[in-house]
């Protein structure tokens, strides 16, 4: 009798290990869409295997291994005595073809931690290559680096489903046709992909401190996976400010996961929070990235300048005495930077603390106005709050419902449901 559990720990090993098990297979072929086809083909085995046969005692390693004998199978229909297979054959140390069974012994496929970090980001700078567009850039390293769905990664976005679907097959085929190597760019190739490789990877925290969908506000694996690969990357190019705000900025928000759900795991905003619980040693890494990123003497970034407005909220004692002048002022710095209706929201949510609800709903009404955000839940909810604190409750009410309409996350739509019984 197949045992569920074994599927729970297929998603479990896959959200984790997907980008480590689709960069090494990478390593071994050299092509970079036979591994991401190679690692779905382990995948769909696991979930026939697991669930029969019980959980390997190297969950990755197992995955590895069927992922390395599905590609020798696939070099042996191309060519019997390709060099490439010869070598790959003699590296796993056996003769016949994979039967479709799962490994017996060979589950402890060997994880080289110096190459490891290498594959990971290797991965990231082909998903960013520059033969691919910027939207199919990201979109491809969410899928094979952050291990989302095309429906996350469609909510991360804000379009449809088909249209992620599209760009990654298209990505895929692009690489392939063009022969992309598997190998860290360097020089100025390097500078180049930077920026994508830093957008993937802010999207990737995005979608985990703050889930679209599902039941959980935060995804602490994909956070934590941006986390360390900002890390890492900081480690790789140690002279460039943006991968340093980059940093600063994850560390310090992940700084304040610990106090924002509940026992039960309901959001807790930030007014409410216990600032005790907040990650002290974080908030210092954070600061000390920023610190960093700032020595280099050129002026922050994008990610610079969130990275500052988070410290402003992790130096304050409490939500009052933010030094909100600051944030607004961050804000519009950023906003001319890099422009965005989510930046002038948060914007406007800062306008709010420093002057006042009537002040910040003059820019929420101009983001109304130029049909902003169309079917995201954010902008009704900062105007349903706004519009409560001016006690006009009946149009608040307007609002939250449209918000509680659009929200995909079941955590915040219980907390805007919270906000609309509260008026009465």
């Amino acid at each position: 009798m197949a045992d569920p559990t074994g599927r729970k720990a297929v998603a479990a090993v896959w959200r984790i290990e997907s980008a480590r098990i689709v960069g090494a297979l990478a390593r071994y072929t050299g092509d970079f869409a036979l591994a991401e086809d190679l690692a779905q083909e382990a995948l769909a085995q696991a979930l026939v295997t697991w669930p029969r046969d019980g959980v390997p005692r190297n969950p990755a390693g197992w995955l590895l291994t069927v992922g390395r004998r599905r590609a020798i199978d696939a070099f042996r229909r191309r060519s019997a005595l390709d060099e490439r297979y010869a070598a790959l054959a003699r590296d796993l140390g056996e003769g016949g073809a994979f039967s479709g069974n799962a490994p017996a012994q060979d589950d402890d496929a060997p994880w080289d931690p110096d190459q490891i970090d290498d594959d990971v980001l290797a991965l990231m700078f082909i998903s960013c290559h520059p033969v691919l567009s910027r939207e199919a850039r990201v979109a491809l390293t969410l899928r094979v680096v952050g291990g989302l769905t095309s429906d996350e990664i469609a909510k991360a976005f804000l379009v449809p489903t088909a249209t992620v679907q599209a760009r990654i097959t298209r990505a895929k085929k692009t690489l392939g046709a063009a022969r992309v190597p598997f190998a860290l760019p360097v020089g100025q190739e390097r500078a180049e992909r930077l920026g994508s490789v830093l957008s993937a990877i802010y999207v990737i925290f995005t979608e985990g401190s703050s889930a679209s969908s599902g039941g959980d506000l935060i995804r602490f694996d994909l956070a934590g996976e941006a986390t360390r690969l900002a890390r890492v990357l900081a480690r790789l190019v140690p002279d460039e400010p943006e991968v340093h705000g980059l940093l600063a900025l994850l560390e310090l928000t992940a700084a304040r996961f610990p106090a924002r759900t509940g026992p039960g795991g309901e959001p807790v905003l930030l007014e409410h929070q216990n600032r005790r619980r907040w990650d002290r040693a974080a908030i210092r890494r954070g600061r000390a990235a920023l610190a960093r990123a700032e020595k280099a003497g050129r002026g922050l970034g994008a990610y610079g300048l969130q990275a500052a407005i988070a410290e402003c909220h992790a130096v304050a004692p409490s939500v009052e005495e933010t030094n909100w002048e600051r944030v607004v002022l961050l804000y519009e710095a950023l906003g001319r930077l890099a422009p965005s209706p989510v930046v002038d929201l948060n914007r406007a949510v800062a306008i709010s603390m420093a002057k006042g609800p009537a002040a910040a709903l003059e820019v929420v009404d101009e983001l109304v106005a130029q049909d902003a955000l169309a079917n995201s839940h954010l902008l009704p909810t900062v105007r349903g709050e706004l519009l409560t604190r001016m006690g006009r409750t009946g149009e608040a009410r307007t609002e939250f419902e449209a918000a509680i309409r659009f929200c995909g996350n079941e955590r915040e739509r219980a907390v805007l449901a919270g906000k609309l019984a509260d008026l009465g």
